[in-house]
């Protein structure tokens, strides 16, 4: 009993630090900005086009069964104008 309770603590803390970890991708509660930066950063290091694909939001907000005509939303980069110009040399579409 105590063993399996063990076993299920350190699964459950192990997930929990696992949503902390730049390669999981977005959270929910991350914005486009915060994201970005994220993805940027170390460990991954990734290019602007990575980051930018692995933050990008969809229309059907990612609902496997209307997946066919989803459609990318621009990223939201207000308040980041180095982010901006990436975008814009990449020919990424975004809001301001």
């Amino acid at each position: 009993m105590i063993k399996k309770f063990g076993l299920g603590l350190l699964a459950l803390g192990g997930v929990a630090l696992g949503g902390c970890s730049s390669e999981i991708g977005r959270l929910p509660t991350d914005s486009d900005v915060g994201c970005m930066r994220k993805q940027m950063a170390g460990p991954m290091f990734l290019s602007f086009p990575l980051a930018a694909n692995t933050c990008a939001r969809m229309t059907n907000n990612g609902f496997v069964l209307t997946e066919k005509n989803a459609k990318p939303v621009p990223l939201n980069l207000k308040g980041a104008p180095d982010l901006q110009k990436m975008a814009d040399d990449h020919g990424y579409s975004y809001t301001r």
